[in-house]
């Protein structure tokens, strides 16, 4: 098992550290005694979620801001994780420009300051959900992306990997590129539009059926967080995974029906299942990862089942209820 004590007494950026995934990390590099600087605007995230700690410091402010991008970049960051973007799909379709101009000149704008500084990683927040596309073979391999897309978030996940490519073949800045797959676990407050397994078990814990969206045969590759966080860190240290994209995901796939059924049995709710139509963007029934490289540079072993993760979840969502409760937005 990776210790990861490269990280003690180190700088580390982590821009949308507020988040599920970014707070989940930014506690763990606490824990290793790290120096931890979080960038994140609130847009989708709370401060009551963000881990309190004296060696972790909260900086409010937007990646499209150079003053803000300044504040931060002054402390010269070691690493820099870059996990703040316009999140998701049917955001996306709503929104497009603002997706573009987050997802695109945000993460441009980050790039810059990196390679200005020189950190000694960059690792990028990809999307196994939004690269890989229907003429990609499941289980998904690194090289089978596609760019036959079906929503401006999936577009601007590709166009990331694009830059952080360009950076690391001009620049030689030491990129990695980590492509989630469902990420799921504490730390996600649900709302509009956010994942489904947080939005279940708000519904669920509300008393309310489950809406699916199809037939609930369609399967996804659910990943508890404290695996992707894992899987980031070993691409923080890793030599060999500067310069790769690297697919973070459980490869094992479960169908939605299977999950709704387990967050009411989980929280007791009685209101059963209630089933809609499919979105139109919504085309792929079925994702699945394939995970090889990521055991064979990463030693990346995931941990924790889906079962298990789903419990750890609903335990986060009763003991933060009421903060939960007051902060959903849909």
């Amino acid at each position: 098992m990776v210790q990861f004590d490269e990280f003690q007494d180190k700088t580390v950026l982590v821009t949308g550290g507020a988040g599920c995934v970014g707070s989940n990390l930014t506690r763990r590099l606490g824990e290793l005694e790290a120096r931890v600087i979080i960038l994140d605007n609130l847009s989708s995230a709370y401060e009551w979620n963000i881990p309190d700690s004296d060696n972790i410091e909260f900086v409010q402010g937007d990646i499209m801001d150079d003053a803000a991008l300044k504040r931060v970049f002054k402390e010269k960051p070691d690493y820099v994780f870059h996990l703040a973007a316009h999140f998701a799909n049917q955001n996306s379709v709503d929104n497009p420009e603002k997706d573009l101009m987050v997802n695109g000149i945000g993460i441009l704008k980050v790039l810059q300051y990196a390679q200005l500084i020189g950190v000694e990683r960059f690792v990028y927040s990809s999307s196994g959900c939004g690269v890989y596309g229907l003429d990609s073979r499941m289980p998904f391999e690194e090289h089978d992306i596609s760019i036959s897309l079906h929503t401006p978030y999936q577009v601007t996940k590709l166009l990331g990997e694009l830059y952080t490519n360009y950076f690391h073949n001009l620049y030689d800045l030491p990129i990695v590129n980590a492509r989630f797959f469902n990420v799921f676990g504490p730390g996600e407050v649900p709302g509009k539009y956010r994942n489904v397994i947080p939005n279940f078990f708000y519904w669920a814990m509300t008393n309310q059926p489950l809406p699916i969206t199809g037939d609930g045969s369609e399967t996804r590759d659910w990943t508890y967080v404290e695996d992707i966080v894992n899987g980031l860190l070993s691409m923080g240290i890793r030599k060999e995974a500067i310069g790769e994209a690297i697919n973070l995901g459980s490869a094992q796939d479960h169908q939605v029906i299977e999950m709704a059924n387990l967050v009411n049995e989980l929280t007791g709710n009685q209101e059963g299942i209630a089933y809609m139509a499919r979105r139109n963007w919504d085309a792929k029934t079925k994702l699945l990862s394939s995970i090889e490289k990521a055991q064979k540079l990463l030693d990346y072993q995931p941990q924790v089942s889906f079962k298990e993760g789903l419990k750890k979840t609903h335990n986060w969502f009763v003991d933060n209820w009421e903060d939960i409760q007051r902060s959903a937005e849909f």
